[in-house]
């Protein structure tokens, strides 16, 4: 996907582009009397179909995940579902649980909530990751124990697009009688995922990840765990009381519809961009003989490559690329801090080769001359750096 004068566009783990079928069945709930009504006015038809509409979008993220439909908290993005999960369980362990175990690569609203509850109380533990970018499995085991409330362990990794072995981390929870959350906003476009297989508690969830529309996402609780989660906000009691305020119809529907895509075509979509991605990278040594890789490939996210040129700086490297190429150096929601990657901190790079370190992700709509074009652009870049002597 090319954005004209803005490059190829390969930031798909940032945001992906709105698919434009999942526009057409969003654009009725903007215009006319479909998006009229407020979801919870139940006095009239206007209320009566937007509240259908928003019903029968919760049935299509259920369905993608393998959780029923009530076990889906609409919220505005996987950041306030990560909250709703960890502060909610958190104010709703009992007395003798009073730690929460997060891994060292989640996403930074993960690392925040944990160091606030530190601040009324809690303990927070965080467990290490392995030179290949998964979770030391051991360390992690040996962390979690009966004072353990909740553990939380992400998916899919948003800056090196590594794997996380979930099923396991929830055989370990389950074995503790800890509870267990996942953000998986990065593996719902990518991977099959199946909440009673994973042994997840709480699943975070974001439509922009997955070619839908940004400001909605969602929170899988498990229907037995409902009990122990407390609501962060408070208003009209929306959403079983978890998550108050009016719905946004529109955006609901996109992110059901979204959804919907991906039930049908979401394995040939993962082969496609596993082969575009592969093709990417050999491309890559062959122009950048001496190019890095961090993190395994096994079970990576297919789409994502996060490299480094050794001895080139990350920054001076994407600046020689603009307008050409739309890449990044780490994940959006920490892009402008001067600090490095605390995802390759933790793999065990220095700080320097951190430094040194961008992010490539595709997607369904990135073509194979992208790809080249891509590979030749950052070659080329690569080369105009060295050349200015500014490494």
């Amino acid at each position: 996907m090319s954005g004209g004068t803005h490059g190829v566009y390969m930031d798909y783990q940032a945001s992906t582009p709105l698919d434009p079928r999942v526009f057409a069945v969003m654009r009725p709930f903007f215009e006319g009397a479909a998006g009229l009504g407020n979801p919870h006015a139940a006095d009239h038809a206007y209320g009566w179909d937007a509240d259908a509409a928003i019903n029968r979008a919760r049935d299509q993220v259920a369905t993608l995940i393998g959780a029923d439909s009530d076990e889906v908290i609409f919220t505005s993005g996987a950041t306030e579902a990560n909250n709703l999960a960890l502060l909610g369980a958190m104010r709703g362990a009992p007395s003798s649980r009073r730690e929460i175990v997060v891994s060292a690569i989640e996403h930074k609203c993960v690392l925040a909530v944990g160091r606030a509850l530190m601040d009324d109380g809690f303990t927070l533990r965080v467990a290490p990751v392995l030179a290949d970018g998964t979770i030391d499995l051991g360390e992690l085991a040996r962390l979690i124990g009966q004072d353990t409330a909740i553990v939380s362990v992400m998916a899919v990794n948003n800056e090196t697009g590594v794997a996380q072995p979930v099923t396991q981390v929830g055989e370990l929870c389950r074995a503790a009688g800890a509870l267990f959350h996942s953000d998986a906003a990065q593996a719902l476009a990518v991977k099959g995922i199946d909440v009673d297989r994973w042994n997840v508690d709480f699943l975070s969830l974001s439509a922009h990840k997955a070619y839908g529309p940004k400001g909605i996402g969602a929170l899988y609780v498990r229907r037995e765990r409902r009990p122990q989660l407390r609501s962060i906000m408070f208003g009209g009691g929306q959403e079983d009381g978890l998550r108050p305020g009016t719905l946004p119809t529109p955006l609901c529907v996109g992110f059901g519809a979204a959804c919907q895509i991906l039930s049908d075509e979401r394995e040939a979509e993962i082969e496609r961009t596993h082969c575009l991605r592969d093709r990417l990278l050999e491309q890559l040594r062959a122009a950048i003989p001496n190019l890095e890789v961090n993190g395994t490939l096994i079970g990576r996210h297919p789409g994502n490559l996060n490299i480094r040129v050794p001895g080139i700086d990350a920054e001076l490297l994407l600046a020689a690329a603009r307008p050409k190429l739309a890449a990044a150096t780490g994940s959006a929601c920490t892009s402008g801090t001067t600090e490095p990657s605390h995802v390759l901190i933790a793999m065990g790079l220095s700080g320097t080769q951190a430094a040194e370190s961008i992010r490539l992700s595709l997607g369904r709509l990135t073509r194979e001359e992208e790809v080249t074009a891509a590979a030749s652009v950052l070659a080329a870049a690569a080369e105009e750096v060295r050349e200015s002597g500014q490494l």
